[in-house]
């Protein structure tokens, strides 16, 4: 066996894990000295909110229940002057994807600390990504400033989570890991973070669909979701999170469920280039991971393809433009036949097919 060369950076960050953690949520705002809290979600979780905001009582400077899906620049800069209109010394964010999007968006403008209170799989609590849309492009950016300070997992925040968003949610979340078992500056630390949440989301979402407050089958999902998150925020993205992008921002498509559909096709157009990575899926889904995760779809009921989530069909060659300017680096070559026909397959919800 040849001497491996790699490059390992951790990020900084206070996690908290368990059932009933969001009781420590007032020692974690006096732990960072503050004492004006501004609570973020989104409209639909305003109540859960306003139940936050009563456990931290005089700590709280308001709230903010306007995070949306892409997190548009507009509503972060919004929120950013609520901020500062507010003298908020803190951000707490109650939610998945969005309303921590907009907790980042928020730190990048004013430096603020984030204490984030997960209540999806989405992972992007532990990564210091950033991605905002504007004209309908969603672009990203890395910056130690979005890194949240705190982050509490509670699993009981989990149980009343749908089954479909669980199931879709939770696929969004292996698909980080599965691109850090071949991102170009993957190292062995994160190849083994990445198997062992694949492994448990995988267990775990079938679990959840059969029994969704199963309290078990929700902690081993969040314990993946966390793992995933620490993998999409120590390696480079690749092909999958680029069309991901591209067709979230762009053709205002849901988040999770567009991630859903495009796995099992990115990692068949990857495959031939990643044996490593391929034989090592293999040992947590079986002989063919794309189409396992294809499978995975189904048993979670997500739509099978982009078409049932708003994606026209005369819309694939704008994605393929999109999706070849500014490209994320990949381990096999874009070429606009196997990108097209990868996307017009997502579109129309067939099975993944291989180069």
């Amino acid at each position: 066996m040849k001497a491996r060369h790699f490059t390992y950076v951790s990020h900084p960050a206070r996690v908290i894990f368990g059932s009933g953690t969001v009781g420590q949520l007032p020692d974690e705002v006096d732990r960072l000295n503050a004492q004006r809290a501004l609570i973020l979600s989104t409209a639909a979780q305003q109540g859960d909110a306003e139940a936050l905001a009563d456990r931290l009582g005089p700590r709280v400077a308001g709230i903010f229940p306007g995070a949306v899906m892409h997190t548009p620049v507009e509503v972060s800069v919004l929120a950013t002057e609520r901020a500062r209109e507010l003298g908020a010394d803190v951000l707490v964010a109650l939610g998945g994807g969005s309303t921590t999007g907009l907790a980042k968006a928020i730190a990048l403008r004013t430096d603020l600390p984030q204490i984030i209170l997960p209540t999806t799989y989405a992972g992007s609590e532990m990564t210091p990504i950033l991605g905002e849309t504007s004209d309908g492009q969603k672009r990203t950016q890395s910056s130690p400033k979005v890194l949240p300070e705190v982050v509490i997992y509670d699993v009981d925040l989990t149980l009343g989570l749908p089954v479909g968003l669980s199931g879709t949610s939770g696929i969004n979340a292996i698909a980080h890991a599965v691109e850090a078992l071949y991102a170009r500056d993957r190292n062995p630390v994160i190849e083994a973070l990445a198997i062992e949440a694949i492994g448990a989301l995988a267990r775990a979402l079938p679990r959840i669909v059969a029994a969704p407050r199963d309290p078990a089958a929700r902690s081993e999902a969040l314990y993946g979701a966390w793992l995933c998150g620490v993998c999409l925020g120590s390696v480079g993205m690749a092909l999958h999170h680029k069309l991901c992008h591209t067709l979230g921002g762009s053709f205002d498509l849901p988040h999770a469920e567009t991630h859903t559909v495009v796995l099992p096709h990115a990692l068949a157009y990857n495959a031939p280039a990643i044996p490593d990575a391929m034989a090592a899926l293999v040992r947590v889904l079986g002989p063919d991971p794309a189409a396992a995760l294809f499978a995975l779809g189904r048993k979670v009921g997500a739509p099978a393809g982009l078409a049932a989530l708003g994606m026209p069909t005369d819309g694939v060659d704008r994605a393929v433009d999109l999706a070849l300017s500014n490209p994320y680096w990949n381990p096999q070559p874009l070429e606009r036949a196997g990108l097209r026909d990868l996307i017009a397959r997502a579109c129309d919800g067939g099975p993944p097919r291989s180069l």
